[in-house]
């Protein structure tokens, strides 16, 4: 494990989740009040793509959250369901102990990992028994089956399941892996079943709305200043700190 301190945020690197060795990283206030409120944020297809997130989730950071990063492995047996559900434990379990909050946290999740985050809320007796408190799903698409619960969340939503929490989504315009209707059709669907959703949209592409920018050499997501990424990132992270407020007694969406 290792630890870096900036002005205002501190990361703890490599925290080990799981019976098999999996690992996270922790971003929180290097200073605040405790416990901060708490996201679990996941990544995307790739597997073992914490570091991907470390733009987005020092960005959080900032905002007085406690963000924690695992990785996990979508080419698993089982699709990375046993350490996207470890992490979600790690996080009920563990989160007090790193200054945050384990009974109320947002679960987060940007591309595969969005879906992955909304089957949670959609079925949380598939998924240890307890709902987040809020759901924030960024750059997602939602009619594909997700990794936690091996069912898609707009065919629960269909079926009549409701998901308990609010909803908040994000994309990028200019997103082609996975347009921004995905995100559309999912905030329609929620808002015609009469469950809270939010839906903000930015000016740029799957890897910018993470503050990255798909380099096709090393083909993953690199960190970059890109003027619209950057904006995008902001938002995000203004997303989360909405939803952790609005999870927080005395707050409302």
């Amino acid at each position: 494990m290792t630890s870096d301190t900036g002005a205002a945020v501190r990361v703890e690197r490599g925290l080990v989740y799981s019976p098999g060795g999996k690992q996270l990283d922790a971003y929180r206030p290097a200073q605040g009040s405790r416990p901060a409120p708490t996201v679990l944020l996941w990544h995307g297809i790739g597997p073992d793509e914490r570091d991907i997130l470390a733009p987005l989730a020092h960005t959080a950071a900032a905002h007085g959250l406690l963000v924690l990063v695992p990785d996990w492995r979508s080419d698993a047996a089982d699709g990375g369901r046993a350490q996207l559900l470890e992490s979600l434990a790690f996080v009920r379990g563990e989160a007090g102990g790193l200054g945050g909050d384990g009974e109320s946290f947002v679960l987060a999740g940007w591309s595969a990992g969005a879906g992955a985050a909304l089957g949670v809320a959609l079925r949380p007796e598939d998924t240890g028994g307890r709902r987040p408190a809020a759901v924030v799903g960024v750059a997602g698409r939602y009619d594909l089956l997700a990794r936690t619960t091996g069912s898609a969340p707009l065919a629960d939503l269909a079926a009549g399941r409701d998901p308990g929490v609010p909803v908040h989504l994000v994309h990028g315009t200019r997103d082609t892996v996975l347009p921004p209707e995905h995100s559309r059709d999912l905030a329609q669907a929620l808002r015609t079943a009469g469950r809270a959703v939010t839906l903000q949209e930015s000016d740029t592409d799957h890897a910018g709305v993470i503050m990255t920018a798909y380099d096709p050499a090393a083909d993953r997501c690199v960190p970059t200043a890109d003027e619209r990424a950057v904006a995008a990132g902001r938002l995000v992270a203004g997303v989360l700190a909405v939803a952790c407020g609005a999870a927080r007694p005395g707050h409302s969406l």
